[in-house]
C-alpha cells in the first residue's frame, strides 16, 4: 500500500513494481491455498477480507501465511493497480501473465472477482483494432492503449468515426471524450453503436478490450446500429490510466468486404 501510495505521489513506478507484482503473486497464491483449505475445512462461506468469520481454530487448521494472504488481497490489489497504471511498467515489467493467472485462480475459488486487478492486468497498448460498418461495409484501422473497459472503448471509438464523419451516428461531447483519455471526472453520454464481434455475440460495455475476438491477429468489431437507448457516465475505469484510441486509416473496400464475409450474424 505504501508503494502504491507513493507511486501515485510521484514515485518511480518502474522501480517499484518488480516488487509489488512478485509479494502480489505469492500473496494470491496463498491465497488460493487458503481457499482450498477452507472448503477442504468445511467451513462454508468465506471469511470477509478484514477477518469477520474467523475463528481462532481457523489458523490451526488452514495455516497463517494463507490466512494472512487472504486478508491482504484487497490492498494487493489497490497497489498493483497504481503501478498498472503506467505504461511503462505495463511494457516493461515482467510477470502479468502468472499474476493474472494466479488472480484468475483465487478468482474461481472464492467467487470473489478482483475486477480492478483482472482488468488492469488486461489493458492492452499499442494494440491494433478493426472496425467495420455493417451498414456501409466500411473497414478502419484504429490502435487502443490504456483502455479499461469496452464502456470507454465505446466512446473513445464513436469519437474517432462518428466525429470525423466517417460513420453515421451521434458523436459522444468533447467532454465526454475527455474524461475517457485523461480529463478527471465522468460525463453522461449516450451509446452510438451496438459492438458485435466477428462471432456474432455482442461486446458488452462492461467487458474489457483484451475479450474481443482476434481475425487474423486483429481484435475486430463490428458497428452496429444501437438496438436501444443506452446512457452512462462516460469517463475512465481506471482514473489514474491515460486512455488512447488513435484513428490510423480507412481499409481498402476489398479488404473490409473480405473481413466482413468471415463475421456472422448478431446472435441477440
Amino acid at each position: 500500500m505504501l508503494s502504491g501510495a507513493c507511486v501515485e505521489r510521484g514515485a518511480d513506478p518502474l522501480a517499484c513494481a518488480p516488487a509489488v507484482f512478485a509479494s502480489a503473486l505469492d500473496a494470491f497464491e496463498q491465497a488460493a491455498v487458503f481457499c482450498e483449505r477452507w472448503a477442504t475445512a468445511g467451513r462454508g462461506e468465506l471469511p470477509d477480507h478484514d477477518g469477520e468469520g474467523l475463528e481462532e481454530a481457523d489458523f490451526e487448521r488452514i495455516g497463517f501465511e494463507p490466512i494472512m494472504a487472504w486478508q491482504a488481497l484487497p490492498q494487493f490489489e489497490m497497489a498493483c493497480v497504481a503501478m498498472l497504471n503506467s505504461p511503462q511498467v505495463r511494457r516493461e515489467v515482467p510477470g502479468r501473465e502468472g499474476l493474472a493467472a494466479a488472480v484468475a485462480r483465487v478468482a474461481e475459488l472464492s467467487d470473489e472477482p478482483f475486477k480492478c486487478l483482472a482488468y488492469a492486468l488486461a489493458v492492452l497498448d499499442d494494440e491494433p483494432l478493426i472496425a467495420l460498418d455493417r451498414a456501409t461495409g466500411a473497414g478502419f484501422a484504429l490502435r487502443a492503449s490504456g483502455v479499461g473497459d469496452n464502456f470507454q472503448l465505446h466512446t473513445l471509438l464513436a469519437d474517432a468515426l462518428i466525429g470525423r464523419g466517417l460513420v453515421e451516428g451521434q458523436a459522444p461531447s468533447a467532454e465526454a471524450v475527455a474524461c475517457c483519455r485523461d480529463q478527471p471526472g465522468m460525463v453522461p453520454t449516450t451509446g452510438s453503436f451496438n459492438l458485435v464481434g466477428a462471432d456474432g455475440e455482442w461486446i458488452w460495455n462492461e467487458g474489457k478490450p483484451a475479450d474481443i475476438p482476434v481475425v487474423d491477429g486483429v481484435r475486430l468489431v463490428v458497428l452496429d446500429p444501437p438496438t436501444y437507448q443506452r446512457n452512462w457516465p462516460a469517463g475512465r475505469f481506471f482514473p489514474g490510466m491515460t486512455g488512447e484510441l488513435v484513428y490510423d486509416h480507412a481499409l481498402a473496400p476489398e479488404e473490409s468486404a473480405a473481413l466482413l464475409a468471415r463475421v456472422a450474424e448478431p446472435v441477440r
